[in-house]
């Protein structure tokens, strides 16, 4: 299965979570652009100190450097490849292209007021980073960690007009990278509702497909 694929979908539709199987059980490489970032920091690199001087003003880093360094990446990988977190407008994706063949862009549909219900009920653990659900994966004792007790709290960017914002956000700048996917004819469409398992078979099946 050597292919090339992006994910799509929206804040709380699971994109991490899918990447992470897939990676695991495919044998996909994922590029990040935040871990890119940071490993080219990191490592001192022409395009990593570059980087650096945007992201210590606090700016976005410009697409001609994520782009260098998704090219660099893409250069060193043998087998299949999935891109998580970008491209996230029309431009990154025509540059893109530039530099490989996509075969399959893949969204992952959920309702919006179920993301915001998945979101809103998110906790995390203050001291370890244990994430949480109210209604899916409750702590054993209310307000408490199972892994080492501590407090649990609400993210800030998980509150109710928070995430409506982002969701407002992806869909002004990203819902249109799935229409410009599916004129080159490779979008596909995953029901992302349901268990992480149920959603990771129907992804399973769209690539063997491919």
């Amino acid at each position: 299965m050597d292919m090339k694929i992006v994910l799509l979908g929206p804040p709380g539709c699971g994109k991490g979570t899918q990447a992470e199987r897939l990676t695991a059980n495919l044998k996909f490489t994922k590029i990040s652009t935040g871990d890119l970032l940071r490993e080219a920091v990191r490592l001192n690199t022409p395009l990593g100190q570059q980087a650096k001087q945007f992201m210590d003003a606090g700016k976005l880093v410009p697409d001609e450097l994520v782009i260098g360094l998704i090219k660099e990446k893409l250069a060193d990988i043998k087998g299949p490849v999935l891109l998580d977190g970008f491209p996230r407008s029309l431009e990154q994706a025509r540059r893109l292209d530039e530099l490989t063949k996509i075969d399959l862009a893949i969204d992952i549909g959920v309702n919006e007021e179920k993301l915001v219900k998945r979101i809103v009920l998110r906790r995390s653990c203050k001291n370890c980073g244990a994430v949480y659900h109210l209604e899916f994966s409750p702590p054993k004792v209310e307000g408490k960690c199972d892994k080492c007790g501590n407090e649990l709290y609400q993210r800030s960017d998980d509150t109710e007009a928070t995430v409506r914002e982002r969701l407002k956000t992806y869909n002004d700048k990203t819902l249109p990278l799935a229409n410009y996917y599916k004129q080159k004819g490779i979008l596909r469409t995953v029901d992302g509702e349901g268990d992480i398992s149920e959603v990771y078979d129907r992804i399973v099946k769209v690539l063997k497909a491919k």
